[in-house]
């Protein structure tokens, strides 16, 4: 081999460096969080995309092949999806995550795509792999399209409460601040969207944690938009920890 091509695949390995270490599952953050049956690990993959893992199960929340690379990844035991938009709902990452055994939970929307999956809606409880899960809605009542239809409407898409142990996960999926909330009750940890144009205003995100009131509350799927007043917002919030994570 001449000294020129050695060179040359020297520097295009020198190239390809950071971009090998952007694909690779450890650059995502994670937090344990102690339950009354074992660590839940969370892994924050971006956007609305989550990973738990808890007594040896993966769960996926919304995998996007678009912040994640699916096939690096252990094979799903669960995978939940809040509803139909390309951002949460990727045949790409069930073809990815989908083991011999692997469930995938759909919205009735969603089914019509992947007929597989097991249908859940709002309001709906079951038990899956030993875990309860709990659909709730999750929809709009300001935000609007040009048409003036609301960009998720009532009934179509599913929040998720996830019980590990004696801890309570709630994921909203795209919604507002909805009368629904008020409804919730012991929720430990709680996924609240942060976005414009389609899912909370920072305002409306501080006023469900207020009703909500979490142990811990993340704010997710927020983009752009500017979530440093949701710490002044909700300061004499004593009960609930904020913690921010890369979820762009």
């Amino acid at each position: 081999m001449s000294r020129i091509l050695k060179f040359l695949i020297l520097q295009a390995c020198i190239f390809l460096l950071p971009f090998t270490a952007a694909a690779s599952p450890g650059r995502f953050e994670t937090d344990s969080i102690r339950t009354s049956d074992g660590l839940l690990q969370i892994t924050f993959l971006g956007h609305a995309s989550l990973k738990m893992d808890f007594r040896g199960r993966h769960i996926y929340i919304d995998p996007c092949t678009a912040v994640a690379d699916f096939s690096e990844m252990p094979k799903a035991d669960i995978i939940l999806f809040t509803h139909e938009h390309s951002d949460h709902f990727d045949l790409k990452a069930i073809e990815e995550l989908s083991g011999e055994n692997t469930l995938v939970v759909v919205t009735e929307i969603c089914a019509a795509k992947y007929a597989e999956g097991m249908v859940m809606k709002n309001e709906d409880v079951k038990i899956v792999l030993g875990l309860r899960i709990e659909g709730v809605p999750a929809y709009n009542i300001v935000h609007k399209r040009a048409s003036g239809f609301p960009y998720h409407l009532k009934g179509m898409g599913n929040g998720y409460i996830i019980t590990f142990g004696d801890t309570r996960v709630y994921i909203a999926g795209d919604t507002e601040k909805i009368p629904e909330m008020n409804e919730l009750s012991d929720i430990d940890i709680a996924f609240l969207p942060v976005a414009l144009p389609d899912a909370m205003t920072v305002e409306m995100a501080a006023d469900a944690v207020k009703v909500i009131k979490p142990k811990i509350f993340y704010p997710y799927r927020y983009g752009d938009t500017d979530i440093s007043e949701l710490r002044e917002l909700l300061k004499g919030q004593s009960e609930t920890e904020i913690r921010v994570r890369n979820m762009k």
